[in-house]
């Protein structure tokens, strides 16, 4: 049996580079040839086995590659065709993504919904940092990468950038909001972009890393509060003269950025969470104004399927948004554990990695 590379969850504490088997496909399957992907913040936390899944698991969710093998009931591409997926693989067809909530996907259940349901690559089959992917689906989740557009463009497309903007929809931003943005990883920098395309006209990033300072001020940060110097609470109240932010995200993932970005919301503000929490998440009573202040919590989870992709993708030809400087460096799939060892360790000013064959 054909074998590839894949990077295999062994258990908490240990992803590794192995073999095994390239996986066939389905009459509704695609079998993609990987030609650059990336490692997420989500695969640290299955890393430290904060997030459980399988073992053996080939981890990873964000392809970028070649359609090398069609299932026989896929209509509408071809072998050697340059495509993107999504992080989120829905069925197009089941309940929740008739209602729009494609990652909800709860194909096969009696109801069709599921929690989370629409995340598959890394989470419930292999992933995609291999050599090969099977992309379930194909008809509903195959984007085509346009000839003038390289990898490293659409990259952050199928997790990163359409996580980011959709902290940004899902706080519902208006032309002429304030907006403040908690946390400056990768996420919350393409939240800070999606933040600007949508109109907000005042954007307050907060974040320490010079880094990344620099780079949400390049994505679209009109100020930045460095929560090392000033309280953010403080320091974003005195930037709105006391009124607060019409929209906060926040994308981190921790309590102390969550109580911050509720507690500098004005009246009838919306708090829009995409961080991935780890343990049990506390309102406070005075952030919550004792349930009475109309605020909005919203969550959100990455959304997925061709059609979003191909909006995104549209985003990045027109030239609105450039995520190509998020990719502070490179690495070949032969050294992803070296590629793990940086980014989960945060060190020499890491954003996103491009990990190639």
């Amino acid at each position: 049996m054909p074998k590839m590379k894949a990077a295999i969850f062994v258990e908490p504490g240990r992803i590794v580079l192995d073999e095994k088997p390239i996986p066939d496909v389905g009459p509704l399957d695609a079998l993609v040839r990987i030609t650059t992907t990336t490692i997420c913040g989500t695969d640290v936390h299955i890393l430290k086995g904060e997030y459980p899944v399988a073992r053996g698991l080939t981890i990873g969710h964000e392809p970028v590659g070649i359609i090398e093998k069609l299932g026989s009931a896929v209509q509408g591409y071809r072998e050697g065709q340059r495509v993107i997926a999504g992080a989120i693989t829905p069925s197009g067809h089941s309940e929740a993504c008739l209602c729009g909530c494609h990652s909800q996907d709860g194909a096969g259940t009696k109801h069709g919904w599921k929690a989370m349901g629409g995340w598959k690559f890394g989470n419930t089959i292999d992933g995609c940092q291999a050599e090969y992917v099977r992309v379930p689906d194909a008809m509903a989740n195959l984007a085509p990468v346009p000839d003038g557009l390289t990898d490293e463009q659409v990259l952050m497309c199928p997790d990163i950038m359409s996580t980011g903007f959709s902290g940004a929809e899902s706080g519902r931003i208006r032309i002429g909001d304030t907006v403040a943005v908690f946390a400056q990883g990768p996420i919350g920098l393409c939240a800070t972009a999606g933040a600007r395309l949508m109109g907000a006209t005042t954007i307050i990033a907060v974040e320490s890393v010079p880094e990344r300072i620099e780079m949400s001020r390049r994505m679209g940060a009109d100020h930045v509060v460095d929560f090392t110097k000033a309280d953010p609470v403080e320091e974003i109240r005195r930037l709105t003269d006391g009124r607060g932010v019409d929209v906060s995200i926040e994308a981190l993932g921790r309590q102390q950025t969550f109580e911050a970005a509720l507690r500098v919301l004005r009246p009838g503000g919306t708090l829009s969470s995409l961080g991935v929490y780890s343990g049990d998440l506390k309102i406070p009573l005075d952030g919550f104004l004792a349930g009475l202040g109309d605020h909005t919590i919203r969550t959100t989870l990455c959304p997925g399927g061709k059609e979003r992709m191909r909006r995104l993708i549209g985003a990045i030809a027109s030239g609105r948004v450039d995520t190509r400087p998020l990719v502070t460096h490179r690495f070949k799939l032969d050294r992803i554990e070296e590629a793990y060892d940086l980014f989960s360790h945060q060190r020499d000013g890491v954003l996103k990695v491009a990990i190639t064959p």
